[in-house]
């Protein structure tokens, strides 16, 4: 039987990867406590006692021995808009090899979002992707067929392609974040990805961005995309060393014992103020350190979408 070429569409090496990552998360969840997830069931949901019982799945609960629900599609999709800072300090650490397992913080958050990509289509969930520095660089509207999908892997493709960044990009959070509120008008799930290294804004001119977002009725998930123990704990070697910012390219030379605690109490001030600042917005707020795998990444998608439904 000749194969039909139309159909099988071969996946990007990063497609191929992100569906690895979620099958191996997906195999974890059913060896752990939160197997009750619903990661395979696009179209069921658990029955909740004192419901109708008129969508109950009953072959289904003859295998099981569970009440699930039918879902219909209105019920299960949902639109999740995936947006990535691309600003050079995203680039850091820099790396000779793109590797998923021991990444930059662009290379954490591609992989991220293309693992998201994964799971939104196994719900047939629509997805929107946006990139951002100083300016939007790329954005798209919500679609969930194949094409589109497939269209997203090769953007995030092109991003991984650039090992180093090209230049000198600041970041410009709360331009990009009030840019992309107005030209979303439906309901979505928007899923940040950046370390919060603003060069050109006040915390409060971002705060009033994501504020912007949540006014429209959308639910955001901000991901702090950080190297915890250089960008958080400093733990460098008690030598001379010369530090460059990438975004501005400053340069300061300094032996790291110098300023370490006072380093380490700015940088923990500076997240229990993201914290609360979220908390007040209801904006999740979750670290995402690089070093710690993208289970982290998936669990919280997870249940902010059981949450929603």
């Amino acid at each position: 039987m000749p194969i039909n070429r139309t159909v099988i569409q071969p996946y990007t090496s990063l497609e191929f990867l992100a569906r690895q990552i979620v099958e191996g998360f997906i195999t974890g969840l059913h060896k752990s406590p939160f197997h009750g997830f619903s990661v395979e069931f696009a179209e069921h949901r658990l029955y909740n006692t004192g419901e109708s019982t008129r969508n109950i799945d009953w072959k289904l609960y003859a295998r099981t021995e569970k009440l699930f629900v039918k879902r219909f599609e209105e019920e299960t999709n949902l639109r999740c808009h995936l947006i990535i800072d691309n600003s050079s300090s995203m680039y850091y650490p820099l790396r000779e090899q793109i590797d998923p397992y021991n990444p930059s913080k662009i290379v954490f958050s591609v992989y991220a979002a293309a693992a998201l990509m994964v799971m939104l289509n196994k719900q047939r969930d629509a997805t929107q992707l946006s990139l951002f520095s100083n300016v939007i660089e790329f954005t798209t509207h919500a679609r969930s067929n194949s094409t589109h999908q497939h269209f997203l892997y090769m953007q995030l493709e092109k991003l991984l392609a650039q090992s180093r960044p090209d230049g000198a990009r600041t970041t410009a959070t709360a331009a990009a974040l009030h840019q992309l509120a107005e030209q979303s008008h439906r309901r979505s799930l928007v899923i940040i990805f950046t370390d919060m290294f603003e060069t050109s804004e006040s915390p409060d001119e971002v705060f009033s961005a994501l504020q912007h977002l949540c006014h429209n009725k959308h639910e955001v998930i901000l991901f702090h995309v950080i190297d915890r123990s250089k960008e958080i704990d400093f733990d460098f070697k008690n030598v001379p060393t010369r530090f460059i910012d990438v975004e501005t390219t400053q340069e300061l030379k300094l032996t790291p014992y110098e300023v370490r605690e006072a380093y380490r109490q700015q940088q923990r001030d500076f997240v229990n103020e993201l914290k609360i600042r979220c908390g007040q917005y209801q904006i999740d707020f979750a670290e995402a350190d690089i070093n710690q795998g993208f289970d982290q990444i998936l669990m919280q998608f997870l249940i902010k979408r059981r949450n929603m439904m």
